[in-house]
């Protein structure tokens, strides 16, 4: 354990602080977040406009903490998984995934989740702790330098970031929320709010709090159309239900009009929530919040009693909701063979939960 600050762990507002407690001026926090953020210069003696007295004076009560790459793998489609070990001994995932038009970063909150949604890997792995601010924004540092993204002519660039990996983010409110400040500072990683989307599986009372700090883009794992069977595959909908969840999601596109509204994730799982009426149902429930759905093919993980759904069948259920007028998407796979893909992420959690006795208690009502 050391005492010195974290500089991950600050936004600018907490870093201009820490300077001005030190005597120094505001400014001093957007010179290093500078070299930090835009040059990714993680070495003080090498900031060279800031003073060598100050630059001593960071390397005795600052540091950057990084963790240790302990996996680095390279899917056949391009998707580029990292599993990175902090010094608590839990390791988490990020997964790049590089478009034509876009590159995403998918990084983690939590080591571990305690939500325990039975079709989701990173469930049966149990849950350990939040991760700080720092382990959060440290993800996205770690991956633009293995990327090699400010290199002359490499189009390997994330213009996206996405709250999607382990855990749930709204849980770890407190260190998520600075870690987007810093994913949207312009002495930060710069990125616009439309391109920062957080997804949750239904914190209601943090959706509210949400709406009133910030307006990132909104995602909500839906994954039901009925609070009965949402119960069933979603647990957390026993404590927020449909009616409280929708209430929240409507209050907050309303209060950030200048987003399209929220992204309803659906993962189609076989004969479970895939058939003709959960579709009926699925499009009365979101009638009048705006949004798009994300149909996501469910990705098998090792102990999992779920099967995806048929192509076909992901087709049907596509073309009735478009008839309804919503935008539908399905979600391509990416990066399954190195089992990056959405819902894969299980990293290396000490697990302090009794997560397989109660996920056996959730999928035996399923």
């Amino acid at each position: 354990m050391t005492d010195k600050t974290n500089l991950f762990d600050l936004p600018r507002p907490a870093l201009e602080a820490w300077f001005a407690e030190r005597g120094e001026k505001p400014f001093r926090a957007r010179q290093l977040m500078k070299w930090l953020y835009h040059e990714r210069v993680s070495d003080f003696d090498l900031m060279t406009d800031i003073s060598k007295t100050l630059r001593e004076r960071l390397k005795q009560e600052a540091e950057l903490v990084f963790p240790q790459i302990i996996v680095d793998k390279t899917a056949s489609d391009g998707t580029r998984k990292w599993v990175f070990r902090y010094a608590c001994g839990n390791s988490i995932e990020s997964v790049y995934i590089p478009e034509d038009d876009r590159g995403t970063l998918c990084i983690s909150s939590q080591a571990g989740c305690a939500l325990a949604c039975p079709f989701c890997s990173t469930a049966h792995a149990g849950f350990n702790r939040n991760l700080t601010t720092g382990e959060i924004v440290v993800q996205v540092w770690m991956a633009k330098e293995l990327l090699g993204c400010e290199r002359k002519g490499n189009p390997r660039l994330i213009t996206n970031i996405v709250l999607m990996g382990m855990g749930e983010p709204l849980v770890n409110f407190n260190q998520v929320l600075p870690a987007t400040e810093i994913f949207m500072d312009d002495f930060g990683f710069g990125l616009s709010k439309r391109r920062v989307t957080l997804s949750t599986s239904g914190i209601v009372p943090a959706i509210h709090k949400l709406r009133e700090v910030t307006d990132l883009s909104l995602a909500v794992s839906l994954h039901a159309p009925t609070d009965e069977l949402r119960n069933q595959i979603v647990p957390i909908n026993e404590r927020y239900g449909l009616a409280a969840l929708l209430e929240a999601c409507k209050a907050y596109v309303e209060h950030n009009r200048q987003h399209g509204g929220v992204t309803w994730e659906y993962v189609m799982l076989r004969d479970v929530n895939d058939q003709p009426e959960h579709a009926r149902q699925l499009a009365h429930l979101l009638k009048d919040v705006p949004g798009k759905i994300n149909l996501i093919p469910f990705n098998p993980f090792p102990g999992s009693k779920f099967e995806c759904s048929s192509r076909n069948t992901m087709m049907k259920f596509q073309r009735y909701l478009s008839e309804q007028g919503f935008v539908v998407t399905i979600r391509k796979t990416r990066g399954e063979d190195i089992d990056a893909a959405c819902g894969q992420l299980v990293g290396q959690v000490n697990d302090r939960s009794k997560r397989e006795r109660k996920l056996r208690r959730v999928e035996e009502s399923v």
